[in-house]
């Protein structure tokens, strides 16, 4: 089957090419760890250099996780400039968990039908969150589908990789009764729960999309700061969801915690006021606007606190860790 068989066929090799072109043109020397990249986006793999002798005991951190239903809201309104930096959030904000950085991150995007317009712009926001997370983009895969995807719709999946010094990574092991647990504002739904999201506005839809659209924040930077000024942090959790089930993860086993509820910022008011969940079920389903959470020392909770609110986040006090 030659290229005009196979686009007659719905896959368009061409436009396809066209988008690496494009992708990896946009790479630049100022690019994140760029003097680590040996081979990157246009090859089959990458290659990057590990060069981190001054790591007593150097761990790679892999993650991997997508957008879920939300990508179908992106599809509705064509709106893809959002959806990638909520690829690269769901992803490296995972990562941070352990006390690590980011160094690379790859996506996955699959349509029926390419569109290249449509893809640039998912890209550029891929892009655009990997250069704020201080991660390099190296590769990926487009693929056409047709049969699989219906025109129009689309999904896409991000693996992230990274790296911590085992004896200062963060984690439940180092969790002590005493700590507290200081959260930090969403910038909104994020990516989860737009299964129930979607039906609970389906009616005013229109009204609803900017707020529904939201890029998930980023929080590396926060996390990098707070390392930088030497603030003691024990574990850290990303809300995602299942909203506040997410702490007990990073919790160990014989410590509990005793939580400080907040008040829901108004999107939240208004999702509960139209379902009838309580407020544990909120908490247990959305992130309520506490889209992270750093489990610190007494000692740590006014820095901590002082770090973010100075990066522009709202911070609350989700009360503390008990035997």
């Amino acid at each position: 089957m030659n290229r005009t068989q196979y686009k007659a066929a719905g896959v368009d090799v061409d436009t396809g090419d066209a988008l690496v072109d494009w992708l990896a043109g946009g790479v630049s020397p100022k690019s994140a760890h760029a003097d680590k990249i040996v081979d990157g986006i246009g090859g089959f793999a990458s290659l990057f250099r590990f060069p981190f002798s001054h790591m007593k005991k150097p761990c790679l951190v892999t993650c991997t996780d997508g957008v879920g239903t939300k990508v179908l809201l992106a599809a509705h309104y064509k709106e893809f400039r959002g959806v990638g930096q909520d690829l690269v959030a769901m992803c490296v904000n995972d990562l941070i968990c352990t006390g690590g950085d980011p160094l690379l991150f790859l996506d996955y995007y699959a349509v029926g039908k390419l569109d290249l317009d449509d893809a640039k712009h998912f890209l550029t926001s891929v892009r655009a969150a990997c250069a704020e997370s201080n991660c390099a983009l190296v590769g990926g895969e487009t693929a056409e589908m047709p049969g699989v995807y219906k025109p129009g719709d689309f999904d896409c999946a991000g693996f992230a990789v990274g790296v911590v010094d085992e004896p200062e990574a963060w984690g439940a092991a180092k969790v002590k009764a005493g700590d507290r647990l200081l959260g930090i504002s969403s910038s909104g739904f994020h990516s989860n729960g737009y299964s129930l999201l979607r039906k609970v506005f389906e009616k005013d839809l229109d009204q609803w999309k900017d707020e529904l659209l939201k890029p998930t924040a980023l929080y590396v930077k926060l996390v990098q700061a707070v390392k930088a000024a030497k603030i003691e942090v024990h574990a850290a959790a990303h809300i995602t969801g299942g909203g506040t089930e997410n702490i007990p993860r990073v919790l160990p086993e014989n410590l509990t915690w005793t939580p400080r509820f907040w008040e829901f910022p108004e999107p939240y008011k208004e999702v509960q006021r139209r379902t009838g969940m309580s407020d544990e079920e909120m908490r247990t389903t959305l992130n309520c606007g506490v889209g992270f959470v750093l489990i610190v020392p007494e000692s740590s909770w006014a820095p901590a606190k002082a770090e973010a609110e100075r990066q522009g986040f709202r911070t609350y006090d989700l009360g503390g860790v008990n035997p």
